[in-house]
């Protein structure tokens, strides 16, 4: 016989006819009758518990948290729920938890994952540069008939993108066919976009956009972001052209894709029209102004996005990214005091604003007041980064500091715990270089870690120049044609190097060379800013300026006047086997003497003289102007492709020595 009390103990009490509950033992009797709950009361209690989850995983901020609330999510019996799980994934791949120790348990427990449980795991993965293991986990739901979502293959997608693996990327894309209904999907074909034009496959991309039936933003500003990091301005601004609706994010792209590409004057054209569009712009807008600015080396212009900086809200006092912006753009224009300014009045400072004034007092040859802003960072515990250190070596290179630069090389990574990079190496080199040890020089070169860039053995190349060394010359330039083969100033540094040394037979080699490769040298070309805010530009022989009369006279008056004092024009400086007449005459026509000549014939005595080069200034202009601010008592700036120079009184900031 049965006992009833184990027949009915698992039927609730208020199923039991009361005629037959008189019967039950007394201990069942007496239990309390749970109420009768409906199932869709129920279901609203399990949405709310699993919102109450949901709120709770996303105010966690560790660790402990996390796994408190995982025990919660098990004790109520949430460990098969796909929406809770999820969240918890992506809480896990948030705080930066490795999935394998965490996160990929969670989810092996689940009988049934969904497509967005598969793609939280797989997005984790990705985000931690486990593609592998990603690409697995997807070919894993796969096998299991889980139909893909959206988000799985952006995520794929943008892991493709960080290994820079376009075969897995095109395979990935290939399922987006073969599984369909991805094909008018722009969520995927955006990221898809996006992976091709990151792995420099702009036609892939491109092709992707041609096929969209629709485009929204992202589908242009993608595209057209694209061209501009491959420098192709034209087609960029094709299509930023063809743009139904042009908002901030494509106008900021254009603004900084001309900055980027050595484009200053389309930059500012462009920022102007984005203001007069009455499009609002951000910090990122402003940098890029701010370095097209720069890019010019132009008071106006300087002044001009000062204002513009100070109206829109962004003054340096408040802002650190532009604050940092503008101590470089005030560097390169060649005011080295209102970049310090700029610096002093900004309330916060970081290792940004450090670096970029560091860099500033470097090129401008003011070595120590830089190695003073760096251990004032370090001293008030703002560690410097790779780019301080470059701006630190560069300063004791430019002044001769050899020592210095030594022991700040070495405190890299002794004391901040820094690999020194190739760029630093190049300092390195530059400064033993310019410092005559050619010799270690060289050594450090062909010694070093890291494999030896164009910047390293271009900064060797350039201090055999100076010390006149054409041997070692010869082994930095071979070097330099393999990096660099089509790069002319190589060829044409070492053919002067050879017609310093009188090696005319080397001399010929050299320009032999560079006519089979089809190179031409860029005429030098300088520019400054004439006392009505207008840039006058200025090339090495060029006599059609309207006012080259005048600047003739002004140069010959200048060279007798010099030849008195004791001035002689540096013939070192042509590198052609011809007369000394015919060398004189091609040295008074040099881009930076014209444009001196302009300079003191339209600019106030009481203003500088500023002038910009886009190469290197040769040694017999620079002893020119080193004499001309003598004798004239003229304050003369120039900023050639290396550094600032400024005259005055017959003497240069560098010292001679650049």
């Amino acid at each position: 016989m049965v006992h009833l009390s184990h027949k009915f103990s698992t039927i609730p009490i208020n199923f039991i006819p009361k005629q037959f509950s008189k019967h039950l033992p007394q201990q069942i009797q007496s239990q309390p009758t749970p109420p009768f709950i409906p199932f869709s009361q129920r279901q609203n209690q399990r949405s709310l518990l699993e919102s109450q989850l949901i709120s709770a995983l996303n105010c966690c901020t560790s660790l402990t948290q996390i796994q408190q609330i995982h025990a919660r999510v098990l004790r109520k019996g949430f460990e098969q729920c796909c929406y809770v799980l999820t969240k918890l994934i992506r809480i896990l791949t948030k705080m930066e938890i490795p999935m394998d120790s965490y996160a990929k348990l969670v989810f092996n427990q689940v009988e049934n994952p969904n497509p967005f449980l598969c793609t939280a795991l797989i997005r984790g993965y990705c985000l931690q540069g486990l593609v592998k293991e990603s690409v697995f986990v997807y070919s894993e739901m796969r096998k299991k008939s889980v139909l893909p979502i959206s988000f799985t293959f952006s995520a794929l997608f943008k892991a493709c993108g960080v290994v820079n693996d376009v075969d897995l990327g095109r395979q990935i894309h290939g399922q987006t066919i073969l599984i369909g209904g991805f094909g008018f999907d722009l969520f995927v074909k955006n990221s898809l976009i996006e992976m091709y034009v990151k792995l420099g496959f702009l036609g892939c991309g491109r092709k992707v956009f041609d096929e969209l039936p629709e485009r929204d933003l992202i589908s242009w500003t993608e595209l057209i972001v694209g061209y501009v990091k491959a420098g192709d301005m034209e087609s960029a601004g094709e299509l930023f052209s063809e743009l139904p609706k042009k908002d901030m994010v494509a106008w900021t792209a254009m603004v900084t894709g001309y900055a980027q590409n050595a484009k200053p004057r389309e930059a500012l054209e462009f920022f102007e029209r984005m203001l007069n569009e009455g499009v609002e712009t951000d910090e990122v807008t402003l940098v890029g102004v701010i370095s097209a600015c720069a890019q010019l080396g132009a008071a106006k212009y300087a002044n001009w996005i000062r204002d513009i900086v100070e109206n829109l809200g962004f003054s340096p006092t408040r802002c650190v990214v532009v604050g940092s912006a503008l101590i470089d753009m005030y560097s390169k224009c060649g005011s080295v005091e209102d970049a310090y300014k700029a610096f002093k009045v900004m309330e916060e400072k970081n290792v940004f604003s450090y670096s970029s004034m560091i860099a500033g007092f470097a090129m401008h040859g003011y070595a120590y007041a830089a190695l003073e802003l760096f251990h004032e960072m370090v001293k008030i515990g703002i560690k410097p980064n790779k780019v301080t250190f470059i701006g630190v070596l560069t300063a004791c290179s430019h002044s001769r500091m050899v020592e210095q630069g030594r022991q700040i090389f070495e405190s890299m990574e002794e004391k901040f715990g820094i690999s020194p990079g190739v760029d630093h190496y190049s300092c390195m080199v530059d400064l033993l270089g310019r410092a005559g040890c050619l010799e270690e020089a060289l050594n450090l070169a062909e010694t070093m870690p890291l494999e030896p860039n164009g910047g390293v053995w271009g900064a060797l190349l350039g201090a055999c120049r100076t010390y006149s060394n054409p041997d070692i010359a010869q082994i930095a330039a071979n070097h330099l044609f393999e990096l660099e083969p089509n790069a002319i100033g190589n060829y044409i540094l070492l053919s002067n190097i050879y017609a310093s040394a009188g090696r005319w037979n080397d001399v010929l080699m050299v320009r032999k060379m560079m006519r089979e490769k089809g190179l031409r040298k860029n005429p030098g070309c300088s520019w400054l800013e004439t006392k009505k805010g207008v840039i006058q530009e200025f090339f090495a022989g060029d006599m059609s300026h309207p006012r080259y009369g005048e600047m003739k006279q002004v140069l010959e008056d200048l060279l007798n006047r010099l030849k008195a004092i004791g001035y002689q024009p540096n013939m070192n400086s042509i590198a052609y086997d011809v007369s000394d007449e015919e060398k004189t005459r091609i040295l008074i026509t040099h881009s930076e003497k014209l444009a001196l000549a302009f300079g003191l014939l339209d600019i106030n005595a009481d203003f500088p003289i500023r002038i910009m080069k886009n190469i290197r200034m040769c040694e017999d202009c620079h002893s020119f102007i080193c004499g001309v601010s003598q004798i004239t008592r003229r304050v003369i700036i120039v900023r050639d492709n290396l550094r600032f120079h400024h005259f005055h009184d017959g003497k240069c900031s560098c010292g001679n020595f650049w």
